[in-house]
């Protein structure tokens, strides 16, 4: 039997409201993950309650790309949230633990946004 797994949109102002009732209600966060679709981001918020999962899912532009942070409601939040800093160039806003890009060393700044930044290269030493 295949359990039904339901992906609901949610708007950017409403996501932290929707992921508390997810938590009040006793799901558990397991995964934030984002995908670039050229002049946006996709971003997928999955939970898991007794063997089932929902998920709420949104898109954002990529230029300047921001998002309320949920790691007030899940403090676990914090690591998918920095790594999407990392790779995507997302900023979260109210991030319980920000590394401030320095979750990740990459060899490109932000490898997976749309448009990733050129890496300075190194210098070579003597």
């Amino acid at each position: 039997m295949i359990e039904e797994q339901p992906t609901i949109p949610v708007d950017v102002d409403r996501l932290v409201a929707e992921v508390q009732t997810l938590r009040n209600e006793g799901w558990r966060l397991v995964q934030i993950g984002a995908m670039s679709l050229g002049d946006r981001f996709e971003l997928n918020y999955s939970f898991d309650r007794e063997l089932r999962f929902r998920n709420l899912r949104l898109q954002i532009p990529s230029a300047d790309a921001k998002l309320p942070s949920v790691s007030g409601v899940y403090f676990c939040a914090f690591l998918y949230e920095n790594e999407l800093h990392d790779l995507f160039g997302i900023r979260f806003d109210g991030l319980v633990l920000d590394f401030k890009g320095s979750f990740y060393r990459t060899a490109t700044p932000f490898p997976f946004a749309a448009a990733p930044a050129t890496a300075t290269p190194a210098k070579p030493t003597a």
